[in-house]
């Protein structure tokens, strides 16, 4: 164990991915913190259907399920709250007190600390559910209750020498930002992916997955990277 943690860790995925995804970060984080880890149940098929309210709800329960698992077995004590991508912005949906179509999940009552990996906090074109969160639940919004950590990553700057991976990805800032010369991590723009009054890490090298970064945030040696930022050697 390389890290003080007293917290079991839930781990919540982005937009189109599965639980097996996030086998080799749900291991490295385990090794690092000696708490257990658990993944939330999300598949593609729930993930498809996230275009909608009704969708979110749907993956929230499972987030809500996950988190009461893991909170059972850790004595009920509080977890760390990790979102990659949109399960960033899920995390913070899932904090409100205030009821979402007539739930309520009051996540405060349970996690410690919400840990975004390059997550889209930002843009001009986001989703109406991303727009929606940050609309109601601006930035930091619970800050003075919880941490709130975001992870950038500069994989592809589209500033530097043009490639395929480069015009793709400034096709995706443009986009989100407004910006198509700027530094990100193939998909999310660094200024997107940072949750103001937020800790906020940016990772060298350190990319979304698929296409665009086989460095990606949850690479062990990457985890090692942001997690020791956050909860250094003892």
């Amino acid at each position: 164990m390389d890290s003080l943690v007293q917290q079991p860790i839930v781990i919540i995925g982005g937009f189109l991915s599965v639980p097996r995804f996030y086998k080799d970060m749900a291991h490295t984080l385990a090794e690092l913190s000696g708490q257990p880890v658990y993944v939330c149940n999300v598949s593609l098929l729930d993930w498809l259907r996230s275009y909608s309210a009704k969708g979110w709800l749907n993956i929230l329960f499972k987030m809500k399920d996950t988190i009461d698992m893991a909170r059972e077995s850790g004595g009920d004590r509080k977890v760390i709250l990790l979102g990659h991508s949109s399960g960033g912005v899920m995390g913070r949906l899932y904090l409100s007190p205030e009821p979402f179509l007539g739930y309520t999940f009051n996540g405060l009552n349970h996690v410690s600390h919400l840990i975004t990996l390059g997550s889209p906090h930002y843009g001009n074109h986001l989703s109406p559910m991303r727009s929606y969160v940050q609309r109601i639940l601006p930035d930091a919004y619970f800050g003075k209750h919880l941490e709130y950590v975001s992870v950038a990553g500069t994989a592809v700057d589209t500033r530097e020498k043009a490639s395929l991976i480069t015009w793709l990805s400034q096709i995706f800032y443009r986009y989100l930002s407004g910006n198509g010369k700027t530094a990100g991590d193939g998909l999310v723009p660094v200024a997107c992916a940072l949750l103001k009054g937020s800790t906020p890490i940016v990772l060298e090298g350190v990319g979304h997955p698929f296409i665009f970064a086989i460095n990606w945030y949850g690479k062990p040696e990457n985890v090692r990277r942001w997690w020791l930022k956050i909860f250094p050697r003892q």
